[in-house]
């Protein structure tokens, strides 16, 4: 496993839409093991292969020291449900925040690390890291959809 270098907003890669995982092999294995360290380096709650300099559709995402960690490999989200507004960060965009609206809820598919299909729920805050790291594979940084702060609420920057 190795810590993988970040790309910042203003690098071209992260506007570029990542291409399908044609087959998931060591290659694809040992990036999942280089994304989860970094993620775990930088503090993050999940990472879209862009971010750190390879178009292919590959997510990790952990949303607690103890909770599960999560791979998804050509991840589709096949519903969602509700909204929420909440304030985003991004490793890609260090030292900023805004608030973007996400589904409360998504149901994901997407391949595991052995090359099997599975469905994945989420609500709350699993869902707004889905829908975000999965925004990254279309080329999609939260900058692009943020919004103005809710009544009452600061904004991020």
């Amino acid at each position: 496993m190795a810590i993988r270098n970040l790309r910042y907003v203003g690098d071209a890669i992260l506007t570029k839409k990542s291409k399908e995982v044609k087959e998931v092999n060591n290659k694809i294995r040992a990036l999942l093991d280089d994304m989860l360290e970094t993620m775990h380096e930088k503090n993050g709650a999940g990472l879209a292969a862009p971010q750190v300099g390879i178009l292919k559709r590959v997510v990790v995402i952990q949303v607690g020291e103890d909770s599960e960690v999560h791979e998804f490999i050509n991840p589709v989200i096949l519903e969602s449900r509700g909204e929420q507004i909440n304030p985003e960060g991004c490793l890609s965009v260090p030292g900023e925040s805004g608030y973007v609206k996400r589904p409360e809820y998504v149901k994901v598919m997407a391949l595991d690390r052995n090359g099997e299909e599975f469905i994945l729920e989420g609500e709350g805050y699993l869902a707004i890291t889905i829908s975000h790291e999965l925004d990254h594979l279309d080329g999609i940084l939260y900058v692009d959809k943020k919004e103005p702060a809710p009544e009452g609420e600061e904004d991020g920057d």
